[in-house]
């Protein structure tokens, strides 16, 4: 950074970075020209790990700091942020992020980044920041590299990352290509590989459709004496993690209806008959193009409230692995183990202490 004082006392830079590459390194060093701090909203954070999100916050941050000059590490915070699914939540969270990290008085800050295409929606929403938009200076896609980096699971990675080539390792700063080639020899790097060859069948089933599918689904959230219905994913997505009862709407049925038999098919409780209108206490839709991993997805969620009495028995079936009551407090400590955005919709319906 130059001896001139600078116009702003923080630039911020906020991004996925899965994985933090040179075009974000790009972004990252003119930050640091611009202003004495720079703080990094790590987003999708708090995440399990996925073909989408394979690295923890804490390991971007780590990638991010290590990629600049020794001298310079200390002036950049990394902050992480959850995707909440709803804009104007996410930008509040950023927003008292960097309030928390700069104190209640007005500071003059700048946001940096690329402000077009898809991956930049949302970031126009913060008035209150100058805005420093920067050309595309390398044509790098994040969602490539993971295409390249899981696709070379099969091969089994001999050579470490390097074995992918030069287009992979030019597009790394050595920093990130020290945390893959770590990551290639883990249990998780297999798992999130067998994750993505999954979608990557799923989605060739389709590839003949005239236009690209949206998807049908419910789920069901079954409270009873503090406790919610969970089932642990038997097949891909989301295998071994945590999630909600639920699946598909068949043609001849409704939304309810399908709730309902998914939840039977899963658990083995039932919840028809003429008492349904006396559980079932809320519904709601959750259509965010990007909630879910296989594709668009709209699901319709029911909140069924069985009330102060024991909790039934259930039984694990159909595509669950396993099926259990779990204490509601217990909810937050678990985030990091739900598909998708379970988590997200648990909080919508019994209001989460997240931030």
């Amino acid at each position: 950074m130059s001896d001139t004082p600078s116009r702003f006392d923080a630039a911020v830079l906020i991004g996925r970075f899965q994985p933090f590459h040179e075009g974000h390194r790009s972004l990252l060093v003119q930050a640091l020209e611009l202003a004495p701090e720079v703080i990094v909203v790590v987003a999708s954070s708090y995440q399990a790990r996925s073909p989408r999100n394979p690295w923890t916050w804490e390991e971007r941050a780590r990638t991010i700091r290590d990629s600049v000059a020794a001298a310079a590490r200390d002036r950049i915070t990394a902050v992480p942020v959850r995707d909440y699914y709803d804009e104007k939540r996410w930008r509040a969270q950023i927003e008292r992020r960097v309030r928390e990290r700069l104190g209640e008085a007005r500071k003059r800050v700048v946001l940096v980044g690329h402000f077009e295409g898809r991956s930049s929606k949302g970031l126009g929403g913060f008035v209150q920041y100058a805005m420093r938009s920067l050309p595309r200076q390398l044509d790098i896609d994040a969602t490539s590299l993971r295409d390249l980096y899981f696709g070379a699971a099969e091969g089994g990675l001999p050579d470490g990352v390097v074995s992918l080539g030069d287009q992979f390792t030019r597009a790394l700063p050595p920093s990130s290509l020290l945390l893959l080639q770590e990551s290639a020899a883990t249990e998780d790097y297999a798992r999130v590989a067998d994750e993505w060859a999954s979608y990557r069948r799923y989605r060739a089933l389709w590839k003949a459709a005239p236009f690209a599918p949206i998807f049908v689904t419910v789920d069901a959230v079954v409270t009873c004496r503090g406790q919610v219905l969970l089932i642990k994913r038997g097949h891909h997505p989301g295998k071994g993690l945590l999630g909600l009862p639920g699946g598909f709407v068949e043609p001849d049925e409704t939304t309810l209806e399908a709730a309902l038999r998914e939840l039977e098919e899963e658990t083995r409780l039932d919840l028809g008959g003429d008492s349904l209108d006396d559980v079932l206490r809320d519904r709601a839709v959750f259509d965010h193009p990007e909630r879910s991993q296989r594709g668009r997805s709209i699901t319709h969620a029911f909140h069924f409230d069985l009330g102060d009495g024991p909790p039934p028995p259930v039984q694990a079936g159909d595509d669950a692995a396993g099926v259990e009551w779990v204490d509601i407090d217990r909810l937050t400590s678990l985030e990091e183990q739900f598909v998708d955005d379970h988590f997200h919709i648990l909080d919508r319906f019994l209001t989460l202490p997240i931030d």
